[in-house]
């Protein structure tokens, strides 16, 4: 099969698509033929060998997938050949196929497509875990969402508008922060300009925020902890601004206030039964309309490099997605 090879760390121009074995398919397990998948920050940071684990080398990049069952391992019930499925692996989504455990795997709603099943477990997974699990944000509440323009940013202003909370967006142009709006958000503000906390207050009329979602990192972040009310929380989500932030924890005892972090890979390792009951929760949501599928930026299978670039650059409006199969 046609496969993108992460042979040693290395900068994602230096990879190709190669002709790789395919897996054997062990009890349980299931074979997907991948149409598209989604890609995000730590699927560039992992090729590189910069993420805070490394992956066995040589490996299969991509973490989100979505595609048609080709075929199962004995003793599986959840699935059916020719069912549509996506899911959350470890690794191995930039490929044609991927063999998984049949509890990764979750039926696509009939109203989706793959492409936008594919940009659906990291994001919508973080965000509902997050708002939901951690913050139990609560109807009137206020979420400050940083990097709203990103996948993961999108989804938790899809997710906080679900929960009732008024949104406020945070972007860095004038281009994301409407498309922020046009994704649900009440209003958005630009935080890189020095006075951006006194625009934030004039848009809550004074009121402290209750919970940031946090994609950003880098500088921005610390400010952002000081608008918290308080019992306020601000979920940790990723650094695509590249820098890991430190927080004088003085800030975090005058507010009474909690820095959780939220990491979609660690809530499927220690919390499966969440992890599912989440996943299945999301996909009702999404069936019933409650929930809108994810803004997308798709790239061809041939152009993966591209797609990582645009993701690096933070250029992309929504999820990025590659198109693996028509």
């Amino acid at each position: 099969m046609k496969a993108v090879l992460v042979e040693q760390f290395s900068p994602v121009q230096s990879l190709r698509i190669q002709d790789v074995p395919t897996s054997d398919l062990p009890r349980g397990r299931v074979r997907v033929r991948i149409k598209a998948a989604g890609i995000g920050f730590v699927d560039g940071l992992k090729v590189q060998g910069l993420y805070q684990t490394r992956d066995p080398l040589p490996f299969v990049p991509g973490m989100e997938f979505a595609g048609v069952v080709d075929e199962i391992g004995e003793a599986v019930s959840r699935v059916a050949v020719a069912d549509r499925v996506f899911g959350l692996a470890s690794r191995g989504a930039l490929a044609e196929e991927i063999v998984v455990p049949e509890n990764e795997l979750f039926r696509i709603p009939e109203n989706l497509s793959f492409v936008q099943s594919a940009a659906i477990p990291v994001n919508y997974l973080t965000a509902t875990y997050g708002l939901r699990e951690r913050a139990a944000l609560r109807g009137g509440e206020i979420l400050l969402v940083l990097g709203a323009a990103g996948g993961t940013g999108t989804a938790a202003i899809k997710v906080g508008k679900s929960l009732g909370a008024h949104v406020i967006a945070a972007a860095s142009s004038e281009e994301k922060r409407s498309f922020a709006c046009s994704q649900g958000a009440d209003a958005a503000i630009d935080y890189t300009l020095e006075n951006w906390r006194e625009t934030l207050k004039s848009l809550t009329q004074g009121r402290a925020v209750n919970v940031v979602f946090d994609a950003v990192g880098g500088e921005i972040s610390p400010v952002a902890f000081r608008t918290l009310a308080w019992k306020g929380q601000h979920l940790v989500v990723g650094f695509a601004a590249g820098k890991i932030p430190a927080l004088p924890f003085n800030i975090a005892l005058l507010k009474g206030a909690s820095l959780t972090g939220v990491d979609s890979a660690q809530i499927r390792k220690f919390e499966p039964d969440v992890y599912d009951r989440l996943m299945q929760d999301v996909c009702v949501a999404l069936e019933r309309k409650s929930l809108e599928p994810p803004p997308t930026h798709t790239f061809s299978f041939a152009n993966f490099q591209e797609a990582f670039q645009t993701m690096s650059a933070r250029r992309a409006r929504g999820k990025i997605v590659v198109e693996v199969a028509d």
